[in-house]
């Protein structure tokens, strides 16, 4: 059964051209096209049919990406949403994935570019690209202070490890800072790893920001 895509795009020429490119692709159809996240919401109310995936511009009038984003986190929270934007703003990529999207990709991406985003998307739950991880480490310049969440069930030591994993900072500068063996920060790289669900370092990144447990 192919992957189903939602295109919300308030240029009409753009939101085409992506569905006539995700078209081609066997593997997908284009379920819907909307002009912004309002009119989104609503064909899947009135079509009762919820898309694998949607494609959400990040600027558009009347519900812009980050509360379309908000939105299907709330009401539809099986979306993975795929952010589109013409530029690379950090802000708007941090904003985009506190809201819940799941990868940031720019429109003038190659082909396959798109591709792989959209199997990263189904296969591993999120698209973290070269471009998207150093946009993100540039901008984790601020360890900011607070409570393991809940929901990770992170105890002190393995929350301070997170804090500086989200730097530019090497697992042995790490080892050093919080004075334990290398071997040590391996332990509580991979018991983190596990609690958030995660596999790399920059997917553990990514789910400090959309959580709240780092500030930038």
């Amino acid at each position: 059964m192919p992957t189903s895509i939602a295109i919300v795009d308030d240029h009409q020429l753009v939101a085409e051209a992506f569905a006539d490119l995700i078209r081609k692709f066997d593997q997908y159809e284009v379920l819907l096209v909307a002009t912004n996240g309002r009119d989104l919401l609503n064909q899947i109310q009135r079509s009762n049919r919820i898309p694998d995936v949607a494609l959400v511009d990040v600027s558009m009038p009347e519900m812009d990406g980050f509360e379309t984003a908000a939105q299907l986190r709330q009401l539809h929270p099986t979306v993975r949403v795929l952010a589109l934007s013409m530029t690379d703003r950090e802000a708007d990529i941090i904003r985009m994935i506190r809201n819940g999207a799941r990868g940031y990709l720019l429109k003038g991406c190659r082909t396959s570019g798109l591709l792989q985003a959209l199997s990263d998307l189904m296969t591993k739950g999120y698209h973290y690209s070269d471009f998207l991880t150093t946009q993100l480490i540039r901008s984790l310049n601020t360890i900011g202070e607070g409570s393991p969440a809940p929901f990770f069930n992170l105890n002190d030591r393995e929350l301070e490890f997170l804090k500086l994993a989200c730097s530019e900072m090497t697992y042995n500068q790490i080892a050093d800072k919080m004075c334990v063996s290398p071997r040590t920060v391996d332990g509580y790289r991979e018991v983190v790893f596990q609690k958030m669900n995660v596999r790399t370092r920059v997917g553990m990144v990514i789910e400090a920001i959309r959580h709240g447990l780092i500030d930038l």
